[in-house]
């Protein structure tokens, strides 16, 4: 039951996140780059449903991985949200950046705030799925 609770919440926590990190202001400016690209408007609730679910699975690698972290809960929470950021965050901010004219900021800020938002997705893991 706790992994259902967690894996929903952190789907939740990840849109909150989005809504916090992709809509202010300084976002928008950096991100008005992809404006050729992207639709009229945000189809809200799928992206709540693929955060949900991304949330499921990544709580379900969480707990596959523990074991081999290091450390107490919460240094295995942010090792994961550091492993997680590199492979989803980092190694694709920059694969766009070498394919396409983005700015070095827009870049920058996309690794920082995947950063901030895997660190705490993985920090909430630890607190939440020690034992199961």
């Amino acid at each position: 039951m706790r992994f259902i609770v967690v894996g929903a919440s952190s789907g939740l926590i990840f849109a909150v996140l989005d809504g916090i990190l992709n809509a202010n202001p300084l976002a928008q400016r950096l991100y008005a780059v992809y404006k050729p690209l992207a639709r009229p408007s945000v189809n809200a609730l799928a992206g709540a449903g693929i955060d949900v679910m991304y949330g499921f699975i990544l709580a379900a690698l969480f707990v596959a991985l523990r074991p081999s972290l290091p450390g107490s809960p919460v240094v295995q929470g942010i090792c994961f949200g550091l492993l997680v950021w590199f492979l989803r965050v980092l190694m694709g901010a920059l694969g766009q950046w070498i394919v396409f004219e983005i700015p070095a900021g827009t870049v920058a800020y996309t690794v920082a705030a995947g950063l901030l938002q895997t660190v705490l997705i993985g920090l909430f893991y630890g607190a939440t799925l020690k034992k199961l």
